[in-house]
Order: structure tokens, then sequence, then C-alpha cells
């Protein structure tokens, strides 16, 4: 429903110029709330973004990517690589670094646009949900300007700003998906308890089984294939203390004084966050230079006796495993903030929102001429920060723009892309203080007695 509503509030909204609060919905989608289909549609800016991003490092896509005047073979300024220049390496490099660039550019513009709006009645809130036309066309000329921008240090210093950007929106991935986790036990719970009490708690148990199991066999293979006898210290250190500290956090969740503190906390979330630091882990662990310690995922399920096949020259491996689970993660943690209205007070404090105020879904039926309409909810108050939402969004297009690459930079010895060492501490140090956010999560209402999280 949420690609089916953003695709539609961007075609109807096109046609509102004037860009007035309660847009036209297309007939094919429900009539919804004015903030829910803003979101959609910003985020549906973002995914456009993600997938020309994605065709231009397509394998072929160099041939036309090279045609552009300047960008590579007829420039003055060139990434040289191994003494000469490649451009079949650097331009779907440059590329998805340019692309995220305008993106991180067009959110900044309307973060620092739309700071401290606090209601719909704000003059600025007509701009944030519409003049949608003029929106896309400032995202379009960026995007074409980014092109043009000289080489230079500029790919070096925007890969160290994806880094920084990535850190953080890893740790709102995990944010979003504790919310989720929480929002899926309490309503699970909420139905054992009308009826149907064993359907609904087996369940529950299943999905907490699966992740738990699917984490504890990511660990062994961790163990077999990212680990030498006599090297990649590093990786055991990783691997052993996430697993310690996911240990202490499913222990803490189910602990009476904590039920007591917080009935909605249990192994269900912690499964959840305990399978994602495995991914985190994982991802980390792919980023080693050290290729001894970083087998290819095609070398494992071949059974091949090389654990790290070398790339032939002027060969760039854009797409690997832990690349596109971090896509699908990203893809749903961002169509999820768009229309999630959450009950827990302490994401809602982290990520800026409120509960859900103002007229409803449902209460935002069609007008009296048959005409379906988003409903301004907001009059009274913004449901969510719009600033950091764009702020958000800005931090999502640099960590696409690192995983599309796979947080790699040039070599300038080699005709090749490399990994480098801070890219895994950044992913590993992001999964550890993403443990302590749970971990905080479920302590706080222990710790802040005066406060009231329900």
């Amino acid at each position: 429903m949420g690609a089916c509503m953003a695709l539609c509030s961007l075609a109807s909204c096109a046609s509102c110029l004037c860009g007035s609060a309660p847009c036209l919905l297309s007939g094919c989608c429900p009539s919804t709330n004015n903030s829910t289909v803003t979101r959609l549609v910003y985020s549906f800016f973002l995914l456009l973004g993600t997938m020309v991003s994605i065709i231009m490092i397509l394998p072929g896509m160099e041939m036309q990517l090279n045609k552009i005047p300047g960008f590579c073979k007829d420039g003055t300024s060139l990434i040289i690589v191994g003494n000469k220049v490649n451009c079949d390496i650097i331009v779907g490099y440059k590329s998805v670094y340019r692309m995220c660039f305008a993106m991180a550019c067009f959110f900044f513009l309307f973060c620092l646009i739309m700071v401290r709006v606090r209601s719909s009645k704000d003059p600025r809130a007509r701009i944030q949900n519409g003049f949608w036309f003029f929106k896309f066309m400032i995202l379009v000329g960026i995007t074409v300007g980014a092109f043009f921008i000289p080489d230079g240090t500029f790919n070096t210093v925007w890969f160290y700003f994806g880094m920084v950007g990535s850190f953080i929106f890893i740790l709102i991935q995990l944010i979003l998906l504790v919310d989720f986790a929480h929002t899926w036990n309490e309503t699970w719970v909420g139905k054992a308890e009308e009826g149907n009490t064993k359907c609904w708690f087996a369940g529950l148990l299943f999905f907490t089984i699966l992740f738990y199991s699917l984490a504890f066999a990511a660990v062994v293979l961790f163990y077999l294939f990212y680990i030498q006898p006599d090297d990649c210290a590093e990786h055991k250190v990783f691997i052993s203390l996430n697993l310690i500290f996911c240990i202490i956090v499913s222990i803490v969740s189910i602990l009476p004084k904590v039920q007591e503190a917080q009935p909605q906390s249990g192994l269900l979330q912690s499964s959840l966050i305990t399978l994602y630091t495995m991914y985190v882990t994982w991802s980390a662990m792919a980023n080693n230079p050290n290729r001894k310690c970083n087998p290819s995922l095609l070398g494992l399920v071949s059974a091949s006796t090389d654990p790290a096949p070398t790339l032939a020259p002027g060969q760039v491996q854009w797409w690997d495993a832990q690349g596109i689970v971090g896509l699908v993660i990203f893809l749903f943690c961002t169509l999820y903030a768009s229309i999630r209205s959450s009950n827990n007070a302490q994401v809602n404090k982290l990520m800026q929102t409120e509960e859900s105020q103002g007229l409803t879904a449902v209460e935002a039926g069609p007008s009296e001429d048959g005409v379906r309409r988003a409903m301004d909810n907001e009059e009274d108050g913004v449901t969510y920060s719009y600033s950091f939402f764009h702020f958000c969004l800005l931090l999502a297009s640099l960590y696409i723009m690192m995983t599309l690459t796979n947080w790699y930079l040039p070599d300038t010895e080699y005709d090749a892309m490399k990994s480098t060492m801070p890219a895994v501490w950044v992913k590993i140090s992001s999964s550890w203080l993403g443990l302590v956010l749970y971990l905080w999560t479920l302590v706080a209402p222990l710790i802040l007695r005066n406060r009231d999280f329900n």
C-alpha cells in the first residue's frame, strides 16, 4: 500500500502546482492523513534516486556514462588509477556519488527550511506538503549540476562524509527495527488476549525461534569462514563480543523488573535485534581489506579452494550479498519510517515523532464530490519533526551511496577499488552503540523512575 500511495500521490500532486496541503489522491488509493502522504512522497523521491543509482552501476552502463562530456575521458581533472585512467572502474563510482550527493543536498535544503515548524498553520508547512512538481525539478537540477563537479578531492572527502552519515543511519535503522518489533509484539499479544490465544502466541514463538536460529547459524558460519587459526584477530573479537552482548540484552529483556516496567518488551524484540547485529557484524567483516579473512560468498557457496578470489583487472564487484541485504533492510526501514505511528514513548522521543493525532485514515473519507483527499491532521501540531525527517533521508542517501559502492575507495596503486579498515570500524562500532541504545530502552524506566514511559 505504501508504494501505491507514493506513486499515486506523486502523480496527482504534481498537478497541484500551488501545493495546497490537502492534495488530491488518486481513486486507486485509500484516503489517508496528509502527514503520511507527504512522507511517502519524499521517500519515493529517495527510492527514485536509489533506482537511478542502481542503474548507473549495472554492467554495461559505463559505456553510456563515458559519453558524458568531461565526465571521464575528456576531462582535465581525472581519477588516476595505476598511473592511468580506467573509466570502466570510476564512472559507476562517480555516478553513484554524484547522484547521492544531489539527494543529500536536496534533503539538507529542506532540513534547514523546515526547522521548528510546529503545525500546518505555519506557511512553511505548505512547502512541506505541496509544490511536488517544483521539488522534483529542483532535485533534477541539483543532480545535473552534481555531474559537473570537478574531481579533485571531492570523491575522497565525500567518502568520509558517507561513512559518518551511514554510521548514524545504521543506528536509526536499529531504532526503527526496535519500534517495529515492539509494535509487532504488542499487536499479536493484544490479539491473543482477545481470542485464539494459542495461535498468536505460537506465531510469536515461531518467529522468535526463527530469528535466534538464523543468528546462531550466522555465528557458526562466521567462526568457520571468517576466522583463520593464525590470523583475523579482529574478527574473533567482533564475533565473540557481539555474541556476548546479544546474550546479555536478551537476558535483560526478560528480567522480572524489566517486564514489570516494560510489559511490551520480550524475546521477539531481542531476537530481531540479535539477527540485525549479526548482519552488521558480517557487513563489517566483509569490508576487511585482508582478503584472507574476507572470503567471497561465491567462493563459499561453490566450496572453492580459493578463499578470496581476486577481481580481474578493470573489474569491480559492485554487488555482493551483504550489500543486497543492506539494500533490502534500507527499503523496509524507509517505508516503515514513512507510515509508522508508534505508541512507544522512547522511540518517539528518539525519532522526533508523536502519537497519531487528528483525523485518522478512516475518518478521512471521500468528500461530498466523491474525490479522495489527503486530510490535514496537523493543524494543532505536527505528528513528526519535518526537519528531522529530512535529516534522516539525508543520512539514508549517504547510506545508500556507501552500500551501492560496497564502501570502496579508489586504490591509487592497483587497477581496482579497495576496502578500508575505517569502514570496518564504523560498522562494528555502530553495532555496539546500537545494542547500547536497545539496552537503554529496556532499563530506562528502571533508572528514571520519575518519568512516564507509558
